[in-house]
């Protein structure tokens, strides 16, 4: 089937539209090249065309009204760039009825109703592609989805969240508190206005349930996952990691354990020489663990204008390339199973506790007694005295069942010998 030109119409025209807009037109002869035909911007949808823009448009590209990228018969591809929910879903959910191919950069959406999207397209023959939902610049969903395939994967392991990483990575090399290295974040646009999505740990949520629905090929329902945010991240626990040879970063984390799939984010201590430890500032990591492949790391950044971009334009070019071949719509949802999810109470892992208590006899064997009681049992203790007669203890114990750990804490915070149970991480080995 051969076109002279594909047209590309694009829903929303913000950081990652106005990078993919330039891409396009920078990179055009070569991207023609690699195509077999030159793709052409044709339209573009906003909520507002008075506002200034990034990257400059044509007289008559701008268009308010989402119908005429979505109904024109001369687009190919439709492009959502605009994020949420709602419109967003509506507007796909019509543009592929219309028969557009569609390419997304959605992690909200595509966390949500990615499965019902996905099915719609391959029912009508059409491609769908959102490498951007997930990682900015980093290929992760076509290599899960092509070029490992052949793989059984045991885990996928993540920093995806540019934000939370920028400001544990601050908090870790500066001695900073969370709120201030917060308040700077925002200042230089890394952390919105109102953070909740990304130190509430959402964000990460929605990106860990896009990659572990691909890699363990079942759906994942976002209640299912564990989110935990960074708030209660305090700088003390940083500075008590960093001694214990540890590095804190909040992660997601997908597991298939014999056919159940436990899936959750939270801060983790991570070992300093495990390869996500090294992952700094607004960049990315994804850790894939496969039956042949084995380890395998990608590593890049996570969001941005010209990161987020690549990976639209990279789908654009995909889908075009199929467009001229006649092949759209040969990979479709490839969630084929519903496997169950098991919940974080029965996770096993080691744990890090760190508690203000009485410095003085038996309180240490009181603290071992009680975990014991639990089947929890302690891998290392550190003690710090205060100036004020109680000392800061930490405990790291050895693999164990969540359940049991968190009734051992509750057991904590009622003792009089207790002051404080200041946090508990989970802890990779």
């Amino acid at each position: 089937m051969s076109k002279d030109k594909i047209q590309v119409g694009l829903l929303g025209f913000g950081v990652v539209g106005g990078g993919t807009v330039k891409l396009l037109r920078d990179n055009a002869e070569a991207i023609a090249r690699k195509v077999g035909a030159p793709v052409e911007v044709k339209r573009v949808a906003v909520r507002d065309a008075s506002k200034p823009r990034q990257v400059d448009l044509p007289t008559g590209m701008v268009t308010e009204n989402p119908s005429d990228v979505i109904d024109d018969p001369e687009i190919d591809i439709v492009c959502e760039l605009m994020g949420g929910v709602q419109p967003a879903y509506d507007y796909v959910h019509r543009a592929i009825v219309s028969g557009k191919n569609i390419v997304t950069a959605n992690k909200e959406m595509m966390a949500k109703q990615g499965n019902a999207l996905l099915r719609e397209a391959e029912h009508r023959g059409l491609d769908f592609n959102f490498e951007g939902s997930v990682g900015g610049g980093i290929p992760i969903i076509q290599p899960l989805k092509q070029a490992l395939a052949g793989n059984k994967f045991s885990e996928i392991m993540g920093i995806v969240n540019g934000t939370t990483n920028y400001i544990l990575s601050k908090m870790t090399a500066e001695g900073a508190d969370f709120g201030d290295v917060l308040a700077e974040a925002q200042a230089h646009g890394y952390a919105e206005a109102d953070p909740t999505s990304d130190v509430g740990g959402f964000d990460a949520q929605y990106k860990t349930a896009i990659l572990a629905s691909i890699a363990f090929t079942s759906r994942i329902d976002l209640a299912d996952i564990y989110v935990e945010g960074i708030t209660n991240i305090a700088k003390r626990d940083i500075e008590v990691a960093r001694e214990l040879g540890y590095v804190i970063k909040i992660v997601g984390i997908g597991q298939d354990l014999n056919g159940e799939l436990q899936v959750r984010v939270h801060p983790t201590l991570l070992p300093k020489a495990h390869p996500l430890a090294s992952v700094n500032d607004v960049y990315n990591a994804v850790y894939v663990r496969g039956d042949a492949v084995g380890d395998v790391m990608f590593y890049g950044r996570g969001a941005g204008s010209g990161p987020t971009g690549s990976a639209v334009v990279g789908d654009i070019i995909e889908i075009a390339r199929n467009i001229r071949a006649g092949g759209t719509g040969r990979m479709g949802c490839t969630c084929f199973d519903t496997k169950p999810a098991r919940h974080i109470s029965r996770l096993e892992t080691k744990y890090y506790v760190r508690l203000v208590a009485h410095d003085r006899p038996k309180v240490l064997a009181s603290l071992a007694s009680i975990l014991g009681d639990f089947d929890v049992s302690i891998e290392s203790v550190v003690q710090h005295p205060l100036p004020n007669g109680d000392a800061e203890i930490v405990l790291i114990t050895h693999k164990t069942i969540e359940a049991n750990l968190r009734s051992a804490v509750d057991v904590f915070k009622r003792l009089d010998i207790v002051s404080a149970v200041q946090n508990s991480i989970r802890v990779a080995e």
